[in-house]
């Protein structure tokens, strides 16, 4: 038996591998600092622990609704109402295994073979695998720092064409942490409008780190028009650090979410029970220890940013949320380290940063845009600051 043409379509995740293998070298007792795994490293709010506690406790650990318990989406449209001014029903509110889950379950419910996706790059490691799983094509359009990371309407309008279902927006995103401003949104949308037959997948897991007074706003937010066409999706993986939890949701029209409920309802099922009632937990709480956390995040990445642009050759923008920095270093390419390796790639510089230096970032192939990597500052600052010297010293090595 061979495996099917739908798993030969894809690669395993990038950015997962790295972890795994940073969590390998530290049980071999490797001195390895890890920047390249996703994750906040602060815990889950202890009120969020009680609640999933409490849940036990009170015998919530059975079989829930197939997309999401009516505490868990009341809570979610209260989240879409308070933080989006977006109004959502029950019957238009999906709740995920995570938001890799959303995504899979959106692209696989209304993809078929040959259907377009735009895809701006650098993009989230899942967005084109998941779409060619489905037997989609991704469509990717790139937003260099030249654009700041980010799509401009030419470049989205010279992409769509008839085969186009979807667009994938992601702010602030992974892995550059760039975010765009509501009058960037809607320059996007009135590009968007011009095409009734794409929709918008917006990802908003980022919504709450944000830096410097940035302002998120969400496509549907600043487009109305485009409220029956968009997918809002998030999560409480990312601010609410309950990665492991796997909640995702989102918000759309009624006839997407009952698809997306059929396909879960033959594949995962109910996402956790306990988790649900934590994620409920976590929206509906006091939401005030995210403005200490994102000062917390924000100091990380003032200090990454001035430390990596003390590089020669290395250019780091700042971003304006998530916990990434993506560091172009084009000047790099074609050195040799002191062992005589050539950095021809910026999966050869990762590898000679991974090999000598002993800090783990990821290769900006990954995300489909090189000569860069991705490194996470969600780590703590004596941490970020040993990694990125050793960063420096090993730049300074090269030939």
């Amino acid at each position: 038996m061979q495996p099917s043409a739908a798993l030969g379509r894809i690669s395993p995740s990038p950015t997962l591998a790295i972890t795994s293998r940073v969590m390998e070298l530290k049980r071999a007792g490797v001195d390895v600092i890890g920047l390249g795994a996703g994750e906040p490293d602060f815990d889950t709010p202890d009120f969020v622990k009680e609640a999933a506690i409490q849940a036990i406790r009170d015998g919530k650990t059975k079989y829930t609704n197939v997309d999401g318990t009516p505490e868990l989406k009341a809570a979610i449209a209260a989240k879409f109402a308070r933080d989006n001014g977006l109004t959502y029903k029950a019957d238009q509110i999906s709740v995920n295994v995570g938001g890799k889950h959303t995504l899979f379950n959106a692209m696989v419910a209304t993809i078929d073979a040959g259907d377009e996706v735009v895809i701006p790059a650098p993009y989230w490691v899942s967005y084109p695998d998941v779409v060619q799983f489905a037997g989609g094509v991704p469509v990717i359009v790139k937003a260099g720092p030249e654009q700041g990371y980010k799509l401009t309407p030419e470049a989205l309008d010279a992409a769509i064409t008839p085969k186009t279902k979807w667009v994938i927006l992601n702010s602030p995103s992974n892995p550059t942490g760039a975010g765009y401003t509501a009058d960037e949104l809607k320059a996007l949308g009135e590009v968007i409008l011009r095409h009734p037959h794409v929709w918008v997948f917006a990802d908003d897991m980022y919504e709450h780190i944000v830096y410097d007074g940035f302002r998120f706003a969400t496509i549907a937010q600043v487009c109305p028009e485009l409220y029956e066409r968009t997918l809002t999706v998030n999560g409480c993986s990312k601010a609410y650090a309950m990665t492991g939890w796997r909640i995702g949701y989102a918000g759309g029209a009624p006839w997407l979410i009952k698809a997306i409920a059929k396909l879960q309802s033959q594949s995962t099922s109910n996402p956790c029970s306990v988790a649900q009632a934590a994620a409920t937990a976590a929206l509906t709480g006091d939401q005030s220890f995210l403005t200490t956390r994102n000062q917390a995040f924000q100091a990380r990445r003032d200090m990454v940013v001035s430390m990596l642009n003390e590089i020669e050759g290395m250019t780091c923008p700042t971003p304006e949320g998530a916990f990434y920095v993506y560091p172009s270093f084009a000047a790099l390419i074609g050195k040799t380290t002191p062992s005589g390796r050539l950095i021809d790639s910026d999966e050869a510089f990762v590898g000679y940063l991974l090999d000598d230096a002993k800090v783990a970032a990821v290769q900006g192939a990954a995300f489909g845009l090189s000569p860069a990597m991705r490194i996470s500052y969600a780590t703590s600052d004596a941490l970020l600051r040993e990694a990125c010297t050793r960063i420096q010293t090993a730049c300074a090595a090269l030939k």
